[in-house]
């Protein structure tokens, strides 16, 4: 599961930063998205990590789970020293080492347990917080740089936390037909969907980091705190101290990770777009001379008797 949430964060980086921003909560980001194989190797790799994710919810807590899933930016960092040749500094080890002791700390305390039922109120919660998300999106979408980032990088994150709301008690339906039938089926799947739309636009921003990292901690904190007032959620007796100090030491980890898992590729991409501007022939400008011609001219200041000097005259029209 960490594994393929962390090729996921990757490919569907690269996939945000190549797409045409939008400026719009517009669903159709989303089919932009799906033209890039990358973005569809990586929703591959995401739907896996769903599925994993889904089937441990049924017997564990949503503290170890959505930790688990912010993990995978864990993997991001590492396969983009490997395949990309992004830089490991001794921070970032610093901050894996403190990512697994994390994690090893979460499955120390966390008690497997079969999760409670939601019932109607919790239910048209989720519906209610499902149009919030939505309507707060689509004034966030207006915002740019950083703080569009951070934005719509929080609703999404909070969107993918009442996803795993809705999964910890639909993942122990007791048949295929209660659970196609149930209502936290399709509210599982509009936060997933609103989740996806709001996370590529946020990675369409000025800031990758700031998308991820707002995310991934919008995303586990509230999982988390409902999992363990409603949903049955367990930690073995005497270990609530280890749960938290985990719980924290996993969520500052992959905050710091964010650093240095996700926008190199993009720095990449800029420094390569500034050389093709600098490096790019100038326009010609006419400019007027004493014969009544006009000379075309690059319009920087000793580029005029160049251009003069190679004869690139025409006549002068006049209404």
């Amino acid at each position: 599961m960490i594994v393929a949430y962390g090729v996921a964060n990757l490919l569907q980086s690269v996939a945000a930063a190549r797409t045409t921003m939008h400026h719009t909560f517009d669903p159709g980001l989303l089919l932009r998205l799906a033209g890039h194989r990358t973005y569809l190797v990586g929703l591959a790799c995401q739907v896996a990590g769903f599925v994993l994710a889904f089937l441990s919810r049924r017997d564990l807590p949503l503290f170890l789970v959505q930790a688990s899933v912010a993990a995978g930016l864990g993997v991001t960092a590492l396969l983009g020293v490997i395949l990309l040749k992004w830089r490991l500094p001794a921070a970032e080890v610093a901050l894996l080492v403190l990512l697994f002791a994390g994690i090893t700390a979460l499955v120390l305390a966390a008690r497997p347990a079969p999760s409670k039922a939601l019932g109607t109120e919790g239910m048209i919660a989720l519906l209610v917080a499902l149009a919030v998300i939505a309507v707060l999106g689509f004034f966030a979408v207006r915002l740019h740089g950083a703080p569009g980032s951070v934005a719509l990088g929080s609703l999404a994150g909070l969107a993918f936390s009442a996803a795993a709301v809705a999964a910890r008690p639909l993942a122990s339906a007791s048949s295929w037909d209660a659970f196609l039938s149930h209502p936290l089926l399709y509210l599982l799947v509009a936060h997933s969907v609103v989740g996806q739309l709001l996370l590529g636009l946020a990675m369409q921003r000025g800031s990758t980091t700031a998308a991820v990292a707002a995310m991934d901690a919008a995303g586990a904190v509230p999982a988390a705190i409902v999992g363990l007032l409603l949903l049955n959620d367990k930690i073995w007796p005497g270990r609530e101290w280890l749960a938290g100090i985990g719980f924290l030491v996993t969520l500052a980890a992959v905050v710091g990770l964010t650093r240095y898992a996700e926008p190199q590729h993009q720095h990449a991409v800029a420094q390569e777009t500034s050389r093709a501007v600098v490096n790019a022939p100038l326009p010609l400008i006419p400019r007027p001379t004493a014969a009544g011609c006009e000379v075309a001219g690059s319009g920087v200041g000793d580029a005029l008797p160049q251009a003069a000097s190679t004869g690139l005259r025409r006549p002068t029209t006049r209404s």
